[in-house]
């Protein structure tokens, strides 16, 4: 799967959820992203193992969240066009801040 077939996936992730799709549709169409094999080589110890893997999973994992955050942007674009009251950083301001004070 290319980086922007990956990307897609992101967009169609957010725009489901938006959307009332299912969120067992929205996890599949995100798993799909991940490999579902790896390769390592055959006299591997367990790090290097896990290199491998992190390796593999590394490309796919960038592209998805480069997906989401280029969705975002396009989203918080538009908003701040059409919101001059209040901009989509001081939302997220405030998001890290009600974050920040609750406990998990």
């Amino acid at each position: 799967m290319t980086g922007n077939e990956i990307k897609l996936k992101a967009i169609a992730a957010l725009t489901g959820v938006r959307g009332g799709i299912g969120t067992d549709y929205v996890s599949s169409l995100l798993g799909e992203v991940t490999p579902t094999e790896f390769l390592v080589p055959a006299e591997a110890d367990a790090a290097e193992v896990g290199f491998a893997m992190l390796d593999q999973l590394s490309g796919p994992l960038s592209a998805l969240i480069s997906g989401f955050v280029m969705a975002f942007e396009a989203v918080a674009d538009a908003f701040d066009e059409l919101e001059p009251g209040t901009s989509s950083q001081e939302i997220l301001q405030e998001l890290a801040l009600h974050l920040a004070s609750e406990t998990d």
